[in-house]
């Protein structure tokens, strides 16, 4: 038995990695030399004897993998082994574990790593409880266990302390883990970001190649530590000597930039490993983004760096600055070293990273720090979200996605992260994003869009934008301005027709332009001209000036009547756009901080002009800060927003189910025959109107005479999607002559569309209702999406869906069902009584619990479900099963 189906990279707490796998007979020699290079006092711990047959221990560790035992190893450099673990049955229920790791390993983490890894293995092998002898003296294993997270019991035998404690990996040891995890990933980035000294490799005297603007930039930017120049074939670079190869350097080299030919770049890292170089950044193009030889090329150098455990930032990428004054890295080859500031950015495009540092400057935008990640073969987006969650320099982060590795994992950094730290995020490829092979309502549904992308950012309050333009729009908002806590905005302008447009904005990206208080607009009407409008939006009226901006954003700020304001201006004759850049900003000084103030300059948008501490974004358009605006109202409503809980149900049948899902397997992954549907769904407690298979027309027939009353009927096909079209769905039969004859009628036309009926399904029909679709697609990157929407067979017409990452709480259920164009149906459109909404969200909830706990459900379609006043049934349902991919232990490198 093996959890391990894949290898494993793990990352240590110095975030250095290891690689992780099930022992294997192969491992003999391996595992006999490691047990040889403990110290005596290590083999004394682990063995309670200084004498142990080191022969026997490495020949019973590689037969691990007998029934009731299982065994894993970390490994570095030539697949040396640096530490192994291993349980072996005691009870039923219960398992004994050890551990060994080497003595210069000890204290980075191995071994609680691996007790993660055993602890998952074990509880899919049904051991419930773990338990361990260890020496009293051996203080270092007690507080492993101690420290892992679990719910650890002690207690003293004769010459032992026994240890035990459960398998299962609760919310504590995850919590513990979280941290380790967070520890390593800020070490491992800090490698790059804060290394004490920089080497080029392929620093040449070429002006304009890669490896000499490189150099130039770590020299011209004042790096703080050591610099050195390595180029086989020159004495000096930029007047630093150069060093022949990595090797040849006297001193430690703590990070290495590669800017060779794609050709020598892995021995390039061969040798920086030799030299205990701890983080490589690899400029060098023609790797994986080249076709097959180049991801060839790619993985060569990943193993490299994993054998070694140093890290990588790349290939193919623009490389990684940092404006600290205490490091003044710039180890990219960008034109221009931005302001420093306190935006922390990612770019997965090289290209798209030399235009956000120069326009970062353009706009005064300040950076903490900047990673280009190109093909993030290694370090990846979200390793740098733990790295600027920690980072007292980053109070926004910014990040440009091309895809995802790990997006479950990114969803649950950025919903901690976020409520700390705003996270702004373009994500390309939205016209396109899921080509998925569905075959049903919810398939296709979800798949027609990136409607995953879009509900996993805004369960995780991720700000995404569609444009570079607006995410710079609203990084400059949140970086000068603090979030919005409502939607209520005032408009201070010069021209009515400016402000009317912004208005509008505003409205149309849900946020509100608000009559002002009559208190409000007589203190405003104290300052200015008669001739001026003090409702809202505010019109100074085009012979204002910079006072009386000034003492109307501070009126209005002061009111608390709104919270945010626009101020727009366009220059008429006499007053300069500066003036009233400084009253704004003026006004902007005396706020509390509670107010967001943008400007807009209609005819010319100056910097974010700074007076007295207060920094005010202003745009060319009232459109552009609107619509900034808006996004930062979001992130505040989602700062603000109740996340709800996971629902727990009783008397749910998961055993059963799991029964089905099995037998449904190793007959033929696909879709399950309606009989195996209503069973998996009744399991979850979700209720379907009573039916019946029915093999031919006259066996249907027979099935309505003995439920009574009206009955539908339906053809079963596995090939049949949309029945209705194909003339599959009969309703309100009554009488065993019509249910016959129109299950002979469904034979026929499905014969002439080409499917065969292998039977037919005959229910009760629903109590009338509001006819809803719920379901789920697997996505093999997001994990389980589950969608609500209007249905029926106008699904796919109408196209009104709302979508979930799973898990869902039930507070997503909640705004699911009511984000929803077709929500006025449920609560009773134009005279039709209300129905039962919370059995909506019970359906939905339900659901998420089944495709949580049962990875094999591939794909879900219940349309329609009728929502009446007193419930909900599913009435039509397909379900889809197949083994899933392997599930890697937790946590690894990974995203």
């Amino acid at each position: 038995m093996s959890v391990l189906a894949a290898d494993a990279e793990v990352v240590l707490r110095d975030g250095s990695t290891v690689h992780v796998r099930p022992i294997a007979p192969e491992d003999r020699d391996r595992m006999r030399a490691f047990l040889g290079l403990l110290s005596q006092d290590s083999r004394r711990l682990r063995f309670f004897s200084g004498g142990a047959n080191l022969d026997w221990a490495a020949g019973a560790a590689i037969e691990a993998g007998f029934p009731g035992s299982y065994g894993i190893v970390a490994t570095r450099g030539d697949d040396r082994i640096v530490a192994h673990a291993t349980y072996g049955m005691a009870t039923e229920d219960r398992a004994e574990v050890a551990f060994a790791v080497a003595d210069e390993m000890q204290g980075m983490g191995i071994a609680t790593t691996l007790l993660a890894h055993l602890a998952e293995a074990a509880e899919e092998a049904g051991i419930l409880w773990f338990e361990a002898e260890v020496l009293p003296e051996n203080h270092r294993m007690v507080e492993v266990f101690r420290d892992s997270g679990f719910a650890v019991r002690t207690h003293s035998v004769p010459g032992a302390i026994h240890i035990e404690f459960p398998t299962t990996l609760g919310r504590g040891a995850r919590d513990r883990f979280e941290e380790r995890e967070s520890v390593a990933a800020t070490a491992a980035v800090s490698s790059f970001l804060a290394p004490t000294s920089v080497a080029v490799v392929g620093a040449s005297r070429r002006a304009g190649s890669v490896g000499h603007e490189t150099l130039r930039n770590v020299v011209d930017a004042g790096f703080t530590g050591p610099v050195y120049a390595v180029n086989a074939h020159a004495d000096s670079v930029l007047s630093l000597p150069t060093f022949r190869s990595i090797g040849d350097v006297p001193g430690p080299v703590a990070l290495a930039v590669i800017a060779v030919p794609a050709a020598a770049v892995v021995e390039t890292a061969r040798q920086c490993a030799a030299k205990g170089v701890k983080a490589l950044v690899v400029l060098s193009a023609g790797f994986g983004e080249t076709g097959a030889a180049g991801a060839v090329r790619q993985r060569e150098l990943v193993q490299v760096c994993r054998s070694s455990g140093m890290r990588l930032v790349g290939p193919n990428c623009l490389g990684v600055l940092n404006t600290d004054p205490s490091v003044r890295l710039n180890a990219t080859f960008a034109p221009s070293f931005p302001p420093s500031g306190q935006v922390g950015f990612l770019s997965q495009s090289g290209a798209l990273g030399l235009a956000v540092v120069d326009h970062a400057q353009a706009l005064s935008l300040g950076l903490s720090s900047f990673v280009s990640n190109g093909n993030k073969a290694d370090i990846s987006g979200n390793d740098l979200l733990q790295y600027w969650e920690q980072d007292d320099a980053t109070q926004l982060i910014v990040l440009y996605l091309e895809s995802f590795g790990n997006p479950r994992k990114f969803a649950r950094l950025a919903r901690r992260v976020g409520k700390r730290k705003p996270i702004l995020a373009v994500k390309s490829g939205r016209s396109k994003a899921g080509a998925r092979a569905t075959g049903s309502h919810t398939g296709a549904l979800i798949s027609a869009s990136d409607v995953t992308v879009d509900a996993l950012f805004r369960q995780a309050g991720v700000i995404r934008t569609d444009t570079l333009s607006e995410l710079f729009d609203v990084a400059t908002l949140l970086d000068a301005q603090p979030v919005p806590r409502g939607g209520r905005v005032g408009i201070v302008t010069n021209a009515g027709g400016l402000g009317i447009m912004c208005a509008d904005a505003c409205e149309a990206n849900g946020l509100a332009v608000p009559d002002l208080p009559d208190a409000l607009q007589a203190e405003l009407a104290e300052f200015l001209l008669p001739t001026a409008s003090t409702a809202n939006p505010v019109d100074l009226i085009a012979t204002a000036g910079p006072e009386e901006y000034r003492l109307a954003i501070e009126a209005m700020a002061a009111s608390g009547a709104v919270d945010a304001i626009i101020a727009i201006f366009i220059p008429p004759l006499v007053t300069r756009a500066e003036d009233v850049a400084g009253a704004i900003c003026a006004a902007a000084a005396t706020l509390d901080r509670s107010v967001p103030l943008v400007s807009v300059f209609a005819s010319h948008a100056p910097a974010p002009v700074r007076l007295a501490g207060a920094r005010v974004p202003a745009y060319a358009y009232p459109e552009d800060a609107a619509r900034a605006l808006a996004r930062a109202t979001d992130y505040g409503r989602w700062l603000g927003r109740d996340p709800g809980a996971i629902r727990t149900f009783d008397g749910l049948r998961r055993g059963e189910a799991a029964a089905v899902i099995a037998a449904a397997l190793k007959r033929e992954p696909g879709w399950l025959r309606p009989d195996e549907v209503a069973t998996l769904l009744s399991c979850y407690g979700l209720a379907t109107p009573e039916s019946a298979l029915a093999a031919t027309p006259d066996a249907a027939a027979q099935v309505a005479e003995r439920f009574g009353g009206p009955v539908a009927i339906k053809a079963v096909s596995p090939t049949l999607v949309h029945k209705t079209d194909a003339g599959g769905v009969a309703l309100g039969l009554v009488g065993r002559e019509a249910v016959a004859a129109a299950a002979r009628d469904m034979g026929e036309s499905a014969a002439a569309t080409g499917h065969v009926v292998e039977g037919y399904l005959v229910q009760r029909m629903a109590p009338a209702g509001v006819e809803m679709l719920v379901g789920v697609v697997h996505d093999p990157l997001f994990g389980p999406v589950v969608a609500c929407g209007g249905g029926g067979t106008t699904a796919e017409l109408i196209r009104d869906v709302a979508v979930r990452v799973s898990p869902v709480t039930d507070r997503d259920a909640h705004d699911m069902v009511r984000s929803l164009r077709t929500y006025p149906l449920l609560c009773g459109y134009r005279g039709a009584s209300p129905v039962d909404v919370d059995a909506l969200e019970d359906v939905v909830l339900r659901l998420a619990a089944m495709v949580d706990e049962h990875a094999e459900i591939a794909e879900v379609d219940m349309n329609p479900v009728i929502v009446g006043a007193d419930g909900a049934l599913v009435v039509d349902a397909r379900i889809r099963v197949e083994q899933p991919p392997p599930r890697h232990p937790w946590p690894a490198v990974g995203a």
